[in-house]
């Protein structure tokens, strides 16, 4: 992806976040949270990566675990920290660095704004910041498009596009990797991909 679309990405985030989080804070995801908590030890140091609104962070915090977050979008960082009362890190994916060691990333709906470059080097990233046997989650929308769509970038995977990427990415050993339909009243036609990954010892 490059600056431009990068730049229109970001833009549309920021103009767009009230509505945006007003159509997914509320969505009930506890099914798709809770098998992801199930790989995750009990307490455990989560990076929500992507936040948007906070919603699922607020839900680990709920749950007990330890979270850290953060977004690229300003207006989302500030929203989340309203939700959650964390400290919502403000920094893009390609500028984020890790300085610890995480049990576990969470990426929901986040990567899809990546080109498989830069999703093979945050992949990697993610990879070195876990702890062995750490979980990492990501979803994406279900296809195969990649370009503007909506006024943003997007990069769609399906189970073949996404087993070739990881070819190229670090040792993660696939957990699972499974459809779902859209959660949001409306949309259940639109399909997603769930991927779940561990890291080998």
């Amino acid at each position: 992806m490059g600056m431009f679309e990068k730049d229109f990405t970001l833009a549309y985030y920021n103009k767009h976040a009230d509505s945006f989080i007003d159509d997914t804070e509320n969505v009930d995801f506890h099914e798709m949270q809770d098998i992801f908590l199930t790989c995750v030890p009990k307490g455990g140091l989560i990076l929500d990566m992507g936040c948007g609104s906070g919603r699922d962070s607020k839900y680990f915090l709920s749950k007990g675990y330890s979270v850290e977050a953060f977004d690229g979008s300003l207006k989302m960082c500030e929203r989340a920290h309203e939700l959650t009362g964390l400290d919502i890190r403000c920094v893009c994916f390609e500028d984020w660095q890790a300085d610890k060691k995480y049990d576990a990333v969470w990426a929901c709906s986040s990567l899809l704004h990546l080109d498989d470059e830069d999703l093979i080097d945050i992949m990697n990233r993610v990879y070195a910041c876990l702890k062995n046997d750490g979980i990492f989650y990501s979803s994406f929308k279900y296809g195969d498009f990649k370009g503007m769509r909506s006024g943003r970038f997007f990069n769609d995977f399906n189970e073949g596009k996404m087993r070739a990427l990881l070819k190229r990415c670090s040792d993660f050993k696939i957990v699972k990797i499974w459809q779902t339909a859209d959660v949001r009243a409306g949309r259940e036609n639109e399909k997603w991909l769930n991927l779940l990954l561990s890291k080998k010892q």
